[in-house]
């Protein structure tokens, strides 16, 4: 389980077909850790001093943006919570719903504005205020409608996440609020 405040930003250094290496400063995992990349939590695989291996499994690359990674890009990370620590954001599984695209992101005085577009068959899902995962980062909607949210954007996270490298047209990992999806279960029932 994860809180969406995103530790570090790494760099893709080569992709495979199955297989995702990185490079992360100040990351410090073992092999067999979970880790969330960009929201989706996944298994170190492989590790040395410089890189990380994470094996990629059919479900993953159908329903996530890891598959458009590319060396260069860069990706959120976030290890684990470990119980008795600080729960900074909300609660993230590291379980991608859907994929968004960026519609805005602009400059807005100091802060950004962000807009996504995705499926709305998931809109049922958020509210204005409630929370949302985009990429890993735990952040406040508002403005949501069928299909569409916004977040403001503060300095501090714009600089400290993969934010600021992404632009309009770029799709984004989306994970809604656990709570939701289990009142939208129950009401199916």
């Amino acid at each position: 389980m994860f809180s969406g405040i995103v530790h570090t930003v790494g760099k893709v250094v080569r992709t495979e077909p199955r297989r995702l290496w990185l490079s992360a400063q100040g990351l410090e995992v073992s092999p067999g850790a979970s880790v969330a990349v960009n929201g989706v939590c996944l298994t170190v695989s492989s590790l040395s001093p410089k890189l990380l291996g994470f094996d990629l499994s059919w479900e993953t690359l159908a329903r996530t943006n890891l598959g458009d990674l590319r060396p260069g890009d860069f990706v959120n990370l976030e290890p684990p919570l470990r119980v008795g620590e600080e729960l900074g954001g909300h609660f993230v599984l590291g379980h991608v719903d859907t994929l968004g695209k960026i519609t805005i992101l602009s400059r807005h005085g100091e802060d950004f504005l962000l807009e996504v577009s995705f499926d709305p068959r998931f809109s049922e899902l958020l509210a204005d205020k409630s929370s949302v995962a985009v990429d890993g980062i735990s952040l406040t909607p508002f403005d949501v409608g069928e299909g569409t949210f916004r977040c403001a954007i503060v300095p501090y996270t714009y600089d400290h996440t993969n934010l600021k490298f992404r632009r309009v047209g770029d799709r984004v990992n989306l994970e809604f609020d656990i709570l939701a999806k289990y009142v939208r279960r129950w009401r199916e029932k």
